[in-house]
C-alpha cells in the first residue's frame, strides 16, 4: 500500500488544559429513574459525558475531574447506580496518544493538524490536476475553510456520488486520520477490485467539518467537542444536534454550556449553514453519504429519533452486516449494526438524519470508530493505521453489495 506524504508544518501551540487524576467512570443504568437522573446530571453541563446519549441497559462513559469525585461518588449512592472505574487517569491516555517522534513523512502513524492535513489535501490537488479538484465550501464561526476535495475518475460517474465527513466533533481525532487514510486510498490504492469500486464513484470528502473546534483541541482542550460560537458565558454547540431534521426533539440539550446544546435554532452553526447548503446542491447525484466518529464500535443507520424501522432499514442493515464481517477479516474488531436509537440512543438533529430525512439517500451510514472505551476518545495513534485499513475495506464492501442491488 503507498502512502502519501503529509506535509510538515509548525504549529505553535498555546498551553493545553490538563486532565490529571481525571477518571472515566462507565456507568451501568437499569431502570428509568436511573437514566433520567444521568440526562439531568449530563445537561447541567458539570460532568463531561463520554457517551453523549443515555439509554436504558446501555452503558454510560462519565469523564470527572479529581475535585468532584467525593459529589460524583454520593450521586452513584443516591442514585444506586453500579459503576466501575474505565479509566484511572486520563491525561495519562493523552500523553500516550500522540507518537514517538518521528518523521512525519511516513504515513498515518500521527494525528496531523488542521493545517498539515489542508496542505496535503492541496498538494493532492497539484498532484492529481486531472482527478481531485480541491474544495472550500464553507467557513467556520472563527473564519477558518472547510476544506475537501472531489475525486472524479470519469464524468459518467457524475450521477453516481459518494459524500464523506469527519470530524464534525472535534475530539473524534480517529474519524479525520480514517477519511483521510480513505482519500489516499481511493487514489493509490493498487488492488483491481478496490480499483474497480473507486472508479465507478464520484467522491465529495472532507475530513474536519469542525476546523474551530478541531484546532481547540490541539492548541488547548483535547476533549473539546462542540463548535465555537460564544453564546453567553459558554462557547459552542453541538454541530450534529444542529441539522434541521427533528432538530431539538430528542438526544439534545438547551442548555448551552451542555455537551449536547443543539444551537438555538437549527443551522444556527456557520459550519452546519454552510455545508448544508453546499449537500443541497449536490443532492440530486448523491447516492451515498457516510458520517465519521468515535467511539464504540458501531454501524449506525438512521433514524435517530425513533427505533422504528423506517425508510430501507432492512436492506441497510443486511448490506452493513456484511460490511462490518468484511471489516472485522483483518484485525478481528467487532462492530455492532443497528438503528442508532435502538442500539445507542435516541439523538435527532444529526448529519445522517438530515440526508435520509429530507432527500432519501440510499446509502446512509453513521460510523462509531474504535475502540469500545478503554482509550475512547484518546485512541493511541498505533490504531490509526489499522483502523484505516479495516475501515475502508468495509467501505469498498458495502459499496460494492449495493451495486449488485
Amino acid at each position: 500500500m503507498k502512502l502519501l506524504v503529509l506535509a510538515l508544518i509548525g504549529v505553535a501551540c498555546a498551553s493545553q488544559v490538563r486532565y490529571d487524576n481525571f477518571k472515566v467512570h462507565r456507568l451501568f443504568p437499569q431502570n428509568e429513574d436511573q437514566v433520567e437522573a444521568l440526562k439531568t446530571l449530563q445537561d447541567n453541563g458539570v460532568y463531561d459525558f463520554w457517551s453523549d446519549g443515555i439509554g436504558l441497559n446501555y452503558t454510560v462513559d462519565v469523564m470527572v475531574p479529581p475535585h468532584l469525585e467525593f459529589n460524583f461518588q454520593d450521586f452513584l449512592r443516591l442514585k444506586s447506580l453500579n459503576a466501575e472505574v474505565f479509566v484511572e487517569n486520563v491525561q495519562d491516555l493523552i500523553d500516550m496518544e500522540r507518537a514517538p517522534a518521528h518523521p512525519r513523512s511516513m504515513g498515518w502513524v500521527d494525528y496531523y493538524d488542521l493545517d498539515e492535513i489542508y496542505a496535503w489535501l492541496d498538494q493532492l490537488g497539484e498532484d492529481y490536476p486531472d482527478v481531485v479538484e480541491v474544495l472550500s465550501p464553507g467557513m467556520s464561526y472563527e473564519g477558518r475553510e472547510i476544506k475537501g476535495v472531489h475525486i472524479s475518475f470519469s464524468p459518467n460517474n457524475k450521477n453516481n456520488m459518494v459524500f464523506i465527513e469527519g470530524g464534525i466533533h472535534a475530539r473524534e481525532w480517529i474519524s479525520s486520520a480514517v477519511v483521510t487514510y480513505t482519500i489516499n486510498e481511493i487514489l493509490n490504492s493498487e488492488d483491481p477490485d478496490v480499483r474497480k469500486v473507486v472508479e465507478e464513484y464520484d467522491w465529495y470528502i472532507f475530513p474536519v467539518y469542525n476546523p474551530d473546534g478541531f484546532v481547540y483541541t490541539k492548541t488547548t482542550n483535547r476533549m473539546w467537542r462542540k463548535t465555537r460560537v460564544p453564546y453567553g458565558s459558554c462557547f459552542g454547540a453541538d454541530p450534529n444536534r444542529n441539522f434541521d431534521y427533528r432538530w431539538n426533539t430528542v438526544g439534545a440539550s438547551n442548555n448551552p454550556c451542555s455537551e449536547t446544546f443543539a444551537g438555538p435554532f437549527a443551522h444556527s452553526e456557520p459550519e452546519v449553514d454552510s455545508m448544508t447548503e453546499f449537500v443541497s446542491k449536490v443532492e440530486n447525484r448523491m447516492v451515498a453519504y457516510l458520517s465519521f466518529h468515535s467511539y464504540s464500535q458501531l454501524l449506525l443507520l438512521p433514524f435517530g429519533h425513533t427505533t422504528a424501522h423506517l425508510d430501507n432499514y432492512a436492506e441497510l442493515r443486511e448490506v452493513g452486516l456484511i460490511g462490518m464481517e468484511k471489516l472485522k477479516s483483518f484485525f478481528g474488531t467487532e462492530y455492532r449494526v443497528g438503528n442508532t436509537a435502538e442500539i445507542l440512543y435516541a439523538a435527532a438533529g444529526t448529519s445522517t438524519d438530515w440526508v435520509k430525512g429530507i432527500y432519501g439517500t440510499r446509502i446512509t451510514y453513521t460510523y462509531e470508530l474504535r475502540d469500545t472505551g478503554r482509550y475512547g476518545f484518546v485512541l493511541p495513534a498505533d490504531q490509526i493505521l489499522p483502523s484505516g485499513i479495516e475501515t475502508f475495506a468495509s467501505v469498498i464492501t458495502i459499496l460494492e453489495e449495493f451495486g449488485k442491488r
